[in-house]
């Protein structure tokens, strides 16, 4: 898959928004089709065999047993959203969603940024990533009214954990990445 590249590398061809992924935030992963990197999935590579173009949803097949194993487990972000992710996209359109996802992109470099406490990279990217567009842009006007940036960082991420778990409740979202059991 060398020299494999898409016009929208920070949206996967599976549907995983690689935009918030920590491998991409960590620059060691430049996103499906993105030119160098992580990318030995098998899922791209069918699709390019197939030529479906930018998204497996363009295929035929789609969803095809590929994903049911796939979205089972996740890896560094949620695996569980990627036909619902495709189908909003399509659904959307893409210009929008890419938009939507800039914009969860630029919540999640916010709290990064003024909120991390070196430890909540991880959690930040999942609640960024399964929350509601609107919760989220609650959750930072809370998050600011909450804890002045003065504040000591503990306490200003301790505060925007809390936030962004109060609005997970409310959505019924699980916070927490579905790993894979270690075989014995």
């Amino acid at each position: 898959m060398k020299g494999f590249c898409r016009e929208h590398p920070q949206f996967s061809q599976c549907g995983l928004n690689c935009l918030l992924c920590p491998m991409h935030l960590g620059g060691y992963c430049p996103g499906c089709g993105g030119g160098t990197g992580n990318q030995s999935c098998a899922i791209a590579r069918c699709a390019l065999e197939k030529g479906v173009g930018e998204f497996c949803s363009r295929c035929g097949q789609f969803p095809c047993g590929r994903y049911e194993k796939r979205m089972e487990y996740d890896s560094f972000i949620p695996h569980s959203r990627m036909v619902q992710d495709l189908e909003q996209a399509e659904k959307l359109g893409l210009e929008v969603y890419i938009t939507q996802l800039q914009e969860r992109r630029a919540i999640l470099d916010w709290l990064l940024d003024g909120w991390n406490d070196g430890r909540r990279k991880s959690f930040y990217s999942l609640a960024v990533y399964l929350l509601e567009l609107e919760s989220l842009r609650r959750g930072v006007e809370e998050i600011k009214a909450a804890v002045p940036t003065e504040s000591p960082i503990k306490q200003r991420a301790a505060a925007a954990v809390e936030i962004l778990k109060k609005a997970a409740k409310t959505e019924g979202v699980v916070l927490k990445l579905k790993k894979k059991p270690k075989e014995k």
